[in-house]
Order: C-alpha cells, then structure tokens, then sequence
C-alpha cells in the first residue's frame, strides 16, 4: 500500500475500497433525496398544502444531525464495513414504508426517520481515511463524498422517468421502492466485499466513548458551545411543527420533545465531563494534543456548504417547476444540474486542497460560493432558463468543492477520532439545512439564495481568523502502548 497515487481506472487495492464505498453512499443519498423530483406527484396524491410540502423538507434532514454524532461513534467502535451494511438495511425498510404509506401522517413520519440514511457519509470517511495516505487522502475523499452525493441528481435525472415507467397514480411509490430494494442489496455486497483497514494496519479506536475527547479546559467549553447548535436546530424544526405554526404535533407533544431534548443534551453534557474530566485536574502531554477550533472551524463552514447543498437540492426542482412552468421531469432533469457537479468539484476541492494548503482552498471557495449564491438571488422567470441552470451549476461548483476542501482536513485531526469529527461536522450540514430550510419556508426562493450567500461572508471570516493549516504529525497509541506518529502534511 506504498503507492500514493490515484489510479481510478483500476479495482484492486485501496482504489477497490474506494469504489466500492462511494458507491455505497451513492445509494444512501439516492435513497434520502428520492422524494425531492417526485414532490410534485406525492403532493398531488396527498393532497399537500405547500406549508406541508415545506414540512416535509425540513423532517428529511432533520434526524440526520443526531444520526450522524451517534453513527461516528459507532463506527470508530465498530468500524465502517458492519455499520455500514446495517445502515443501508435499515434504511431500505424506511424507504419501503414511505414508498406505500397511505397517510400523510406516516409519509412524514417515515421521512424524518430516512434522514437516519444521510448519516452514512460519515462511515466512508472513516473508511477512506484508513486505506488513503495524507497526500492524497483529500482528493479520495473527495471523490467518496463527491460520487456518492451525486446520487440526489441520479434520483432527480432517473426516478421522474421510472415513475413514468410505472405508469398510474402510484409510479411515484414504485420508483422510490426501487431505491430501497437496491440499497437493501448492496448491503450484503458490502458487507462480504470489504474490509476496514488494509493489510497488516492498526484500526485505532477511542480511548473512551460516549462522547469526544478534548485535550485541555478551553477545548471543552468550546466542544460545549459548539453542541448547543444542534440541539437549538431541533427545537426549531419542532416550534415549525407545533400549533402555531404547520400544526402537524399537539402541544403536549411539542412540550415533550422540548422536554427530551433538554434532557439529552444535559445527558450528553455529563457524558463529556466523564471523558474529558482529566483535563481539569491534569495536562495532556503535548505530543497527544489536538486542537478542537479545528473542528469548530470546519463545523461551521460545512454548515454553509453543505447545509446549503443540502436545502437547495430539496427545493430546487419545484423552484424550476413552479418558476419555468416545466413538467416534472424537466424540473428534475435541470435541478440535478446542482448535484450533477459532484462528479468533479467535490474532488477537485479535495485535490486543491492537497496541492495548495487547506485553508487558502476553503477561503478561495467560500468567496466563489458567496458569489454564486447573489446570482441565484437574481433568477426568476424573467431569466432565459438556460442562463438559470448556467448560474446553479456555476454556484454548485463552489459548493462542493468547499465541501471537499472541508474534508480534506477532517482526517488529519485526530485519526482514532475521525469518526466523531466527521460525525459532527456533517451534522453541522445538517444543522445548516435545517436552518436555510427553515428560512426558506418563510422567504421567496431569491431572498433564501441571499441568506445563504450572507453566511458565507460570515463563515470566510471566520475561516480566516481562526483556521490554521495542519502540519507536521499527529500521534496515535497502537494497542500495545507505543505510540504511532502518522503523517499530516
């Protein structure tokens, strides 16, 4: 495994690995964005007011941000190829239950338990990150988290046209099953296809578990803070649900989520200092020091990446319907242009990112992204649709490459933790979806565009104050208690 060179033309080695991965995630994503081109038919079959057609938006991505914390702790654990496997297994039944519900109780409901799925890009990470060095580590990842986010646009480009082939009011059902039936399949491929480290590697696990280990005082009241996000994202997306508001949950019901959720987060708020309570009474030795503005860095600027990929992708192809007056493939055809964009800016952020230094490729990338977004605040139907679908693709780019850029960086962290750094910072992208989701229930599909172009000159500031370019080694215990020094330039 010597070879650090990509060689994609070929299936064998750490490149099979990858492949074979990407693909896996390729069909979670195409599993939890397989209502978005078929929006339109769902809502007429349901009879959907669009204050609910929003709902269901935002319950898509909503469970994905504890799902990613709780699945980055049980792959560092259990390691990628079993939760895997049982991720897409389980998401598989989900999707089948959406597929036929009769309800619009039980569409939403099996909707917010499929943003669980989103969950299976932080597995891949880890996975990547085991079988790729330093040097080309984030342009692989690139390539896993780029392939295999272009499985939105593959159910945009396909399920529209399979629904069709279906034929009847109920092609819409039979097509979204499909994606359940192959991700049940690939689950067992996967499963007896891989392994979790090469050859004769160390699978290096968390020392403790139930939460993330921080190195000094000021890293936890930072780790702190940086949880409360998640949980008000949560709250929010429970008040949009509550009587004044979509109405969708009783009051009683919307008391005693708020009730759980503070009773969680002061939960997990023990579960820290149980981890991390060393740090109060001793030094860590420098040599096993991390620094944990590194993640809450890269937490927020995946929030404004992909938190916006994310939210644009569930509202882009009915914003193309209802502003162009298309027909539902049409609109899906032209809003996978976003995600279509995957295939080579995600690794092309992840490779500009190896060659030229972490943190001048994020800056650099957050400038485009913020640009592209002021000019999707310009489009309406005024605009020569081409022009429209030229302005998506161009913004995409800069999205997704800043998303590759971010997890270039997230392995070279703290290897033995990458599971839970990536869990978290993917749930920031869960916490900005919610967020701009959130937004856009409220706003014109313009003004949304423009919310998130003004975050992203927040996000490049602090980019620019806080981020510092990895250098030199980090440290990792081998089971026998030497320590491994591990390559991060």
């Amino acid at each position: 495994m010597s070879d650090d060179k990509l060689n994609l033309l070929s299936f064998s080695g750490r490149t099979r690995i990858l492949h074979l991965t990407w693909f896996a995630f390729f069909l979670s994503f195409m599993v939890w964005f397989s209502s978005a081109p078929l929006m339109a038919s769902i809502r007429e079959t349901f009879g959907l007011s669009m204050q609910e057609v929003k709902a269901l938006l935002i319950l898509n991505v909503a469970l994905t941000i504890p799902a990613r914390i709780v699945v980055g702790m049980l792959v560092d654990k259990y390691g990628p190829k079993l939760i895997y496997a049982i991720l897409l297994f389980s998401s598989s039944i989900i999707c089948f239950v959406f597929a036929f519900a009769q309800s619009f109780e039980v569409l939403a409901l099996s909707r917010f338990l499929l943003g669980f799925v989103g969950a299976g890009f932080v597995i891949g990470i880890r996975m990547i990150s085991e079988w790729y060095p330093a040097k080309t580590v984030g342009v692989a990842e690139g390539i896993y988290g780029g392939w295999g986010n272009f499985g939105s646009a593959g159910a945009a480009m396909s399920l529209p046209t399979l629904a069709l082939l279906f034929g009847g009011e109920d092609g819409w059902r039979y097509a979204i099953a499909t994606t359940g039936a192959m991700a049940m399949i690939y689950s067992v491929i996967y499963y007896f296809s891989v392994t979790n480290t090469p050859k004769g590697s160390t699978y290096f696990k968390p020392k403790k578990t139930g939460a993330m280990e921080v190195t000094s005082r000021g890293d936890f009241y930072l780790y702190l803070v940086m949880n409360i996000p998640m949980y008000v994202a949560l709250a929010v997306l429970t008040w949009k649900l509550s009587p004044a508001n979509l109405g969708m949950l009783n009051q009683t019901v919307v008391s005693s989520i708020y009730a759980v959720l503070a009773g969680v987060f002061f939960y997990q708020l023990w579960h820290m200092y149980q981890v991390n309570k060393e740090v109060f009474h001793t030094e860590v030795p420098e040599i096993h020091r991390y620094q944990f503005k590194q993640v809450a860095v890269l937490n927020v600027a995946y929030f404004v990446t992909f938190g916006s990929e994310l939210a644009v992708v569930s509202m882009l192809p009915l914003f193309f319907l209802d502003t162009f007056e298309l027909t539902i493939a049409q609109a899906g055809l032209l809003a996978s242009g976003y995600a279509f964009m995957n295939l080579v800016a995600r690794p092309g952020g992840g490779w500009i990112s190896d060659k030229f230094g972490r943190k001048q490729t994020l800056m650099v990338l957050l400038a485009g992204l913020t640009v592209g977004y002021f000019i999707l605040g310009q489009v309406n139907s005024d605009w020569w649709i081409f022009a429209a679908v030229a302005a998506t693709m161009f913004c995409s780019f800069f999205v997704q490459a800043g998303e590759g850029a971010v997890f270039a960086m997230v392995p070279l962290i703290k290897r033995r933790m990458t599971g839970q750094i990536a869990g978290m910072t993917g749930a920031y992208g869960n916490v900005g979806a919610v967020t701009f989701l959130t937004v856009f229930s409220f706003v014109s599909p313009q003004v949304f565009f423009m919310v998130i172009g003004c975050s992203a000159v927040l996000v490049f500031l602090i980019v620019w104050l806080f981020m510092e370019n990895p250098e030199g080694q980090m440290a990792e215990v081998m089971p026998d208690g030497t320590v491994q020094m591990i390559d991060v330039t």
